[in-house]
């Protein structure tokens, strides 16, 4: 499938995604969001696709934002329903993809751009990152899961603070607030993301994904995450891999894992 806005990439089953708007500094808009989806969706088809890393073009930004030209004229009953679309088409269903995402964050990550990130399975920043939610200054929230996410990662306070002040904090700052998971020279970037990508893919891909959705559990209105994990464990008994990991662990091997 070919995109107009977003570039896709494979290697090793490791597939990369850039949103490559760089004249809108890849600025989302409804369109970017739509391929998105259909490429996030089709890579979890794909069982040769084993980690996906998402980035954007350019040196200058991951993703600056929403692109506010495209709603500023937007009713109330617009305004919800963008908000409601966004969140079911891209940013939850990253969330709850079955293959981890990791986040290249390359420079400037706001509004969208650090929603879509926190979407993401985990993050990684570039050096000269700089990252907020200034959607306040705009008289308007974060509505694409913003307000959520972000007191997730790094508590209720910080968060408050952030959306409020309409801030912008530095890569370091983020790392040391748990943003981010690391914070790597620019340059470097993707060979570091490709390095975890590498990790990850020694590992039972069935397994992953039952992590990611315990992990996610804990964090969703009504769902006990215990009682996920409990479930989740117990399916990991009847699969080929854990049949594989089991025996080259006694066998002192590497286990070989199919995803079965």
């Amino acid at each position: 499938m070919s995109y107009k806005n977003i570039l896709i990439t494979k290697e090793n089953s490791i597939a990369t995604i850039t949103i490559n708007r760089p004249t809108k500094l890849n600025a989302l808009n409804k369109e970017t969001i739509e391929e998105l989806h259909k490429a996030f969706q089709e890579l979890e088809k794909n069982y040769e696709t084993r980690v996906v890393i998402l980035t954007g073009s350019g040196e200058k930004a991951f993703v600056a934002g929403a692109d506010i030209a495209e709603f500023s004229e937007f009713s109330v009953e617009e305004g919800v329903q963008l908000a409601a679309q966004g969140q079911d088409i891209l940013f939850n269903f990253v969330e709850n993809l079955k293959i981890p995402v990791i986040a290249a964050v390359n420079g400037f990550a706001l509004g969208g751009g650090l929603e879509l990130a926190m979407a993401c399975h985990f993050r990684i920043a570039s050096d000269n990152a700089k990252m907020g939610l200034p959607e306040v200054s705009l008289g308007v929230i974060p509505g694409y899961g913003g307000t959520q996410r972000l007191p997730q990662l790094i508590g209720k306070g910080r968060a408050m603070e952030m959306i409020l002040t309409a801030g912008m904090v530095t890569a370091e700052d983020a790392y040391r607030m748990g943003l981010v998971n690391n914070v790597i020279p620019q340059a470097e970037l993707l060979d570091y993301c490709n390095g975890i990508a590498q990790k990850i893919m020694r590992n039972s891909p069935l397994a992953i994904s039952s992590a990611i959705k315990s992990i996610n559990a804990n964090y969703k209105d009504g769902e006990n995450g215990f009682e996920t994990e409990i479930k989740s464990f117990g399916k990991c008994f009847g699969t080929e891999d854990f049949k594989e990991g089991t025996t080259a662990f006694l066998e002192k091997r590497k286990a070989v894992f199919t995803g079965e």
